[in-house]
């Protein structure tokens, strides 16, 4: 629980670097591009991507902790206007969890003495700070990882023949995507066959379709 702040942002970034610029790779080189016009497509995607990721991270996190800071402002005062109703209320949560009225009472009356509004935060709001939302943070694992990525099929594809780049790009694509969902899954304590496989299937999907539109606008163009 601890990892899930940077690990799903880090994971998101580094599936997303790998699948859109595969992708891309794979789409521009169907349309009959030169390999000098698919790595600067790739190497524009992929500045263009880690920036959005970076960006579009940083805004939702922030509007996560935006409200979370609202829900301990709102906690704050109610804990300063209404101390016995709030004391009532955190009782009431314990008592629903199985716990014996009185003993239920001395607990919240005791936690409310130590820390009311960290007491209210845990069990009435749900927000502990190993969860809390840290937006720099989302932003960079976001951003390095989508980089990270995104140089896997741009290696690829400066490594390859020009008559095997598309193939070549899909493989270590494919394969890098398998790895990674492994390790993320692993990491989060799922399953490595399920993570490994919904990556990989998705990321196989985005190039199938990206080539094909390649194809088409490649002839007609």
């Amino acid at each position: 629980m601890g990892r899930i702040g940077w690990l799903r942002a880090a994971v998101l970034g580094a599936n997303d670097g790998i699948v859109s610029i595969s992708s891309l790779l794979v789409g521009v080189a169907a349309a009959s591009a030169s390999r000098s016009d698919i790595l600067i497509a790739g190497t524009a995607g992929m500045v263009a991507g880690a920036l959005s990721m970076a960006a579009g991270e940083y805004v939702s996190v922030s509007s996560q902790a935006d409200t979370e800071q609202a829900e301990l402002s709102r906690e704050r005062r109610e804990l300063e206007t209404s101390p016995v109703f709030e004391e009532d209320e955190l009782t009431e949560i314990y008592v629903k969890r199985g716990v014996e009225p009185s003993v239920a009472r001395t607990v919240a009356q005791q936690l409310m003495t130590k820390d009311a509004l960290g007491a209210h935060a845990r069990d009435e709001l749900g927000l502990i700070e190993v969860l809390a939302a840290r937006p720099l943070q989302a932003a960079l694992a976001s951003a390095s990882a989508f980089a990270i990525g995104a140089l896997l099929p741009l290696g690829a594809a400066a490594l390859a023949s020009t008559s095997g780049l598309s193939w070549t790009v899909a493989a270590v694509s494919l394969i890098a995507l398998i790895v990674l969902g492994g390790i993320a899954a692993r990491a989060g304590g799922a399953s490595v066959v399920r993570g490994a496989g919904r990556v990989a299937f998705w990321g196989m999907l985005a190039m199938i379709v990206t080539a094909l539109v390649g194809r088409i606008f490649g002839t007609v163009v």
